[in-house]
């Protein structure tokens, strides 16, 4: 109906008013950006599979061009200037703030976030982490664990080139740690960029990112220095760091 010609776009003027006519429950970042689209074409018009792309979140080069145009065209209070959330909802806007630098993208990703799945991973991997650091601890007595300590060194899980046919060993001495001061670290940027990195990016993404990082560790060791053996997750702190920095930069 509101395309007779069957050309596949609409105004975006007649679409806004359907959508208050009927009083349609779209996420206010949506309809944010089907003006942002509407307001970047020549004729104000809205393209029907731009409009499919939106409302199933599929985040296609219409998504981009929305950003883009969003930015210049709805000059609207930032996302900081929302009053009365609760916990859970600052800490998204918080992730959103920290991970997304573009502040229609913040919207975006604030309206159409859900807690499930959630972040575990990274949580995963660090409660892992500790547990096998108070077990060593526990069973040797020190708390400084020495990667020459010869009990140490049997762990099944510290990686050694030497050893590098036992292959599972090129990421598990990532659960190994030589003290509480390297364990505090890595555990402290796992949580506050690995976490939010997966909040917004997802598990499958930032788990290989991690994993990828702790590899590189290992084979770096294999090549650099074939006496030494190697512990802790700092490959993998790296590599979320290094995914880290392209959102600082912006």
């Amino acid at each position: 109906q509101l395309d007779p010609d069957n050309t596949g776009f609409i105004g975006v003027e007649t679409f806004a008013s359907l959508v208050h006519s009927h009083e349609l429950p779209l996420d206010p970042a949506k309809l944010d950006m089907l003006v942002a689209l509407a307001q970047g074409n020549d004729e104000g018009q809205v393209c029907y599979q731009e409009l499919v792309d939106l409302m199933s979140s599929k985040r296609s080069s219409s998504f981009k061009r929305a950003i883009a145009n969003g930015q210049r065209a709805l000059p609207r209070d930032v996302l900081l200037d929302e009053t009365g959330l609760g916990f859970y909802k600052r800490f998204v806007r918080y992730v959103a703030y920290e991970i997304l630098p573009c502040e229609m993208d913040r919207r975006w990703y604030f309206y159409q976030h859900r807690s499930c799945p959630p972040p575990v991973f990274m949580a995963a991997v660090t409660l892992t982490q500790i547990i096998v650091f108070l077990c060593y601890g526990a069973r040797l007595n020190k708390w400084v664990l020495q990667t020459y300590h010869p009990e140490y060194m049997k762990s099944p899980l510290v990686y050694h080139p030497g050893h590098r046919a036992r292959a599972w060993r090129f990421l598990t001495y990532m659960f190994m740690h030589v003290g509480l001061e390297q364990l505090g670290f890595n555990a402290l940027l796992q949580l506050m960029i690995g976490v939010p990195l997966e909040m917004v990016h997802g598990i499958l993404r930032i788990s290989f990112l991690y994993l990828a990082g702790v590899l590189a560790g290992s084979l770096t060791v294999s090549i650099t220095d074939m006496r030494a053996p190697l512990v802790g997750g700092s490959g993998g702190v790296y590599a979320l760091c290094s995914a880290h920095l392209a959102n600082v930069v912006m």
